[in-house]
């Protein structure tokens, strides 16, 4: 470890010497990228991740003063995987600097899949608002891209997130246009009850009974079977419950479903607010009368 560390270092003196340099031959930025290169790949092996976040960043601005954007795009990239070992917030500032340029020289693909990176990032740090900008931004890249399933995946993130955040309605739009592309894809339907039961869950924490009984009605029509399915009988009962508003009817109609198809962190936190909502009311009623 010491013997390449010491390599790292040697290798970014020189390169740092050259830059400061003159030259009559060749161009002082390319012999310094290839020293930066040489050290950050040193400083990998070395474990030492700063160290090799750091040569890749003076890597990509060798290759920014000389004009090669998709060489430096790759060197923010490279410094980016470093710092996330070590930095996330450093992490976060290269990835967007690799994505600027891969924007600007049209390499959308690649933008897609570092903006969706980011986001992952920010997720990771449970930061929900920062993570739903960035999985939208690559949603709309993959979107454009024809990757359909990816953009699927990370607007799907999207829906999870803005449920946790409360934004039910946002979540309810995406699940309900991914259960509609789904119905036409002979491979993606067989999930079409999964989106619809998430879409429903959502609509139950807006607690508007008028809104979720039209929403079943309208799951109906979009898709014959889901009448048939166990999720559709789990959002009658759920909805009959709320009607009512008797709290054992809900449990029970939750546990009923759980014991056969086990519920999801996610949708248990939803149901549960539903619950102390509907719990709430409940009390409300019992003082008044």
């Amino acid at each position: 470890m010491g013997d390449h560390l010491a390599r790292g270092e040697d290798f970014e003196k020189r390169a740092e010497k050259k830059l400061t340099g003159w030259t009559i031959f060749g161009s002082k930025h390319e012999d310094a990228a290839d020293l930066f290169d040489k050290a950050a790949n040193a400083f990998k092996l070395a474990k030492s991740w700063d160290q090799a976040g750091a040569a890749y960043v003076k890597l990509a601005n060798c290759h920014l003063k000389l004009d090669s954007k998709h060489e430096a795009a790759n060197a923010f990239a490279d410094a980016a995987h470093c710092y996330k070992k070590s930095n996330i917030k450093e992490s976060i500032s290269c990835l967007e600097q690799s994505v600027n340029l891969f924007l600007e020289i049209g390499r959308l693909s690649m933008s897609a899949r570092y903006y969706k990176e980011i986001a992952e990032l920010y997720e990771q740090e449970q930061n929900l608002e920062k993570a739903i900008v960035y999985y939208e931004k690559a949603a709309d890249l993959f979107q454009s891209e024809d990757v359909t399933t990816t953009a699927n995946q990370c607007k799907q993130k999207i829906a999870q997130f803005a449920a946790q955040l409360e934004q039910y309605q946002k979540s309810i739009e995406i699940y309900e246009e991914i259960a509609q592309q789904s119905l036409s894809n002979n491979l993606l339907k067989y999930g079409v009850k999964g989106h619809l039961l998430n879409a429903g869950i959502c609509q139950l924490c807006k607690s508007d009974i008028v809104s979720i009984n039209n929403a079943l009605e309208r799951y109906q029509e979009l898709d014959p079977t889901f009448s048939g399915t166990r999720e559709y009988k789990l959002l009658a009962d759920l909805a009959t419950a709320i009607d009512e508003e008797d709290v054992a009817k809900f449990t029970d109609a939750v546990k009923e479903f759980d014991s056969m198809t086990q519920l999801d962190a996610w949708k248990t936190t939803l149901l549960l607010r539903v619950k102390e909502a509907l719990k709430a009311k409940e009390l409300e009623e019992d003082d008044l009368t």
